[in-house]
Order: C-alpha cells, then structure tokens, then sequence
C-alpha cells in the first residue's frame, strides 16, 4: 500500500511540474536592454496555443510587440516584430515562469528576460 502511495505522489509531483512548464499563460516580464540607457524594463507578456505553434505578445512601456515561437515544455524560441524591428528570443523554464535571452535581427549583443506568472 505504500509503495501505491508513493507511485500517486510522484505521478502528482509530476503532472503538477509540467503544467508549469507549460508556456501557455500570462505573465509579468522584467528584462534588460542593452541598447536603451537605463537598461532595465518592465511589463506583461501573453503566450497563447496557435495550433503547433505559440502566439506571444509582450505590452513594454505602451509598445507591442508580436511574435510567433515554436517549442514544449523544455524550451521556447521566439520571432517577434515592433514596427520595423525583429528579433529572436529563447526561454527556458525558471520555476513557475519562463527566462531567457533575446536579440534585434543584426544585433551584436543580448538582453535577457524573465517571465514571473501572473
């Protein structure tokens, strides 16, 4: 009987470690700019399933930005636009939210970004 006990415990451990990893969600983001003087930003991102793929929107200081990302529970990889501007970004799971680090198309530098659950 313990050893059943202990099978639903893991089993629970584990379905509840992967609907965390799911990206799927709306989310708080913090990141840092390299290109922007202050350096630091703050705002929302929404991730939403589009078939096999991830809608993600970031809202960051009254600007949008849309992207497309492919992935799993394991990683997310990101192309995204803002008017003429595009760029990749790459999360990886971070607790309950998501980190990573992100590009402008041509850049020669990196910004990293974390998404808290909101």
């Amino acid at each position: 009987m313990r050893k059943f006990f202990a099978i639903i415990a893991a089993a629970l451990v584990f379905s509840i470690t992967a609907a965390f990893a799911d990206p799927v969600g709306r989310y708080f983001v913090e990141g840092t700019d390299p290109g922007n003087s202050s350096g630091t930003y703050t705002g929302t991102v929404t991730v939403e399933k589009t078939g096999e793929t991830y809608s993600v929107v970031w809202l960051i200081g009254g600007t949008r930005f849309v992207g497309t990302g492919i992935g799993n529970k394991d990683f997310l990889a990101v192309s995204y636009r803002s008017g003429n501007n595009t760029g990749l970004a790459l999360y990886g799971p971070d607790g309950s939210g998501w980190a990573g680090v992100w590009t402008y198309a041509g850049g020669t530098r990196m910004g990293a970004e974390r998404w808290v659950r909101r």
